[in-house]
């Protein structure tokens, strides 16, 4: 079993990244110590932006693998389902009142000329 290590301690592109965000941001009365705390906050944001990223990307990448594996395989036609024969019956009501009209004006012409 592999047990990764995963290390707290943060790059230093990421810390001096969020060194100069917090400079950036300093307000004239703040305190090295305070621009130390608000740069330890950005490298934290940073570092979760990082982590979501990547799981982000992983599951894209799960997402792309598995869309072309299934473009990949061979669809074999035993697995397809054989095209059904559809019947269509005519319904009796369209054709009953068609013959039903017309045998009722040829009445009406016999006995009315």
């Amino acid at each position: 079993m592999n047990i990764q290590k995963t290390s707290n301690a943060p790059s230093a592109e990421t810390q001096t990244e969020a060194m100069q965000i917090a400079k950036a941001t300093q307000k004239p009365s703040q305190t090295k110590e305070q621009t130390r705390l608000v740069a330890q906050g950005i490298q934290k944001g940073i570092e979760l932006y990082k982590k979501q990223q990547k799981v982000k990307s992983r599951e894209r990448d799960k997402l792309r693998k598995k869309d072309l594996k299934e473009k990949q395989q061979p669809v074999e036609p035993s697995e397809t389902p054989p095209e059904q024969i559809v019947e269509h019956k005519q319904h009796w009501l369209p054709w009953g009142l068609l013959i039903a009209s017309w045998v009722g004006f040829a009445a009406y012409i016999a006995l009315y000329p």
